[in-house]
């Protein structure tokens, strides 16, 4: 009664796992009633593409309170600094040689830090574009009720085939994996932060040592999130106010991206990873399957796995202006993603390992 435990597995997924499926919450412009300095860093390598519509976006935020722009060029070998374009709020440094033991953005974020006076930072990727009222609205809700760390996952492209049919899924799985609900209750251990838009107290990144204390981490975001979060509440949501104009218009170029650090969110281990790719087949695999081939009770609680399965999925197709037809696709989107997190287990065992921006974290940190 394989089918059985997975219609079990879905009633706890749906009815007690911190309502993950919502897709919420999402801050709504808002104007703080503190105004702290801010020091908004941008690391930075190869960007050409997008640096200049994501500094023009940063330039021009509506935030009453003191702030300015620190990019840094992270050895870009496109022009990108060049691109970024001149304004007196804008600071462009070039970070220096990476050490060992460092990965990359984070050796650049460092690079920022240390040029920074500002009691608040906004840690920003070069891929994001934000709408004005976007820092008013972290800062607002940094400060009321007061927590030590702000950070939104931005809207994804969601325009190539691939993006429809991956990119919604891309962001369901994050929110089941970190429940926003329970990132955001104090009281929970569970901690996570989407690393494209980061908005951090000093006073927090200083209490757990700087951003040194998670230098060589690659999935730098909720490893930042995790050793705040030991001090201090946190905040996780959906932005409304942001968005990423990095486009994905390949089914290869989405399952690089996942790959490339799927494994490491397992810490390398296989047994983890067996473990994952069973709990994945249960979860997904078997309903599917049950419906397709079972018979009887098998085909019914198939049936309704899959049917708590694809209404968990709306809301988020529904905040990505999708078909909900979508909903169906999800046991071969969970395939794809299997097959990725696999992927990047063999390129950690081959040696090869993680590649980003003509970087390669296998050997480079």
């Amino acid at each position: 009664m394989i089918a059985f435990l997975a219609l079990c597995v879905w009633v706890y997924l749906v009815f007690g796992h911190g309502r993950f499926w919502e897709s919420l919450p999402e801050l709504p412009p808002a104007l703080p009633a503190e105004l702290p300095a801010v020091d908004v860093i941008v690391p930075a390598r190869d960007e050409a593409e997008t640096i200049g519509p994501v500094i023009a976006s940063l330039l021009a935020q509506d935030y009453a309170g003191a702030f300015r722009v620190i990019l840094v060029d992270d050895h870009s070998t496109d022009g990108t600094a060049a691109l970024a374009g001149s304004d007196a709020k804008l600071t462009v440094i070039t970070a220096a040689e990476k050490p060992a033991g460092w990965s990359g953005k984070l050796w650049a974020l460092a690079q920022g830090i240390e040029h920074s006076t500002a009691p608040v930072l906004l840690f920003a990727d070069a891929d994001i574009v934000h709408d004005p009222r976007h820092l008013s609205s972290l800062v607002a809700r940094l400060t009321n009720p007061r927590v030590d760390m702000v950070s939104e996952m931005v809207r994804l492209n969601c325009q190539s085939l691939a993006e429809r049919a991956l990119i919604p899924a891309f962001v369901y799985f994050f929110q089941m994996l970190y429940p926003f609900a329970k990132v955001n209750d104090p009281l929970s251990t569970t901690a996570a932060a989407a690393g494209g838009t980061v908005l951090i107290r000093r006073e927090a990144l200083q209490r757990i040592g700087g951003i040194n204390a998670i230098k060589s981490a690659l999935i730098d975001d909720v490893a930042l999130a995790k050793a705040v979060k030991q001090g201090g509440p946190i905040y996780l949501g959906h932005a409304g106010l942001a968005a990423s104009i990095r486009p994905y218009p390949k089914f290869n170029d989405i399952f690089s991206m996942v790959s490339r650090t799927a494994f490491t969110q397992l810490r390398y281990s296989a047994w983890l990873l067996a473990g994952t790719l069973l709990g994945l087949a249960l979860v997904w695999l078997v309903p599917a399957l049950a419906v397709l081939l079972g018979h009887g009770w098998n085909f019914m609680f198939g049936l309704m796995a899959c049917a708590l399965a694809g209404v968990s999925y709306l809301p988020t197709l529904n905040r990505y202006g999708q078909n909900r037809l979508w909903a169906l696709t999800l046991p071969v989107i969970a395939l794809f993603y299997m097959v990725a997190t696999l992927s990047s287990a063999l390129d950690y065992w081959r040696g090869t390992g993680a590649r980003w921006k003509n970087r390669d974290y296998g050997t480079d940190l």
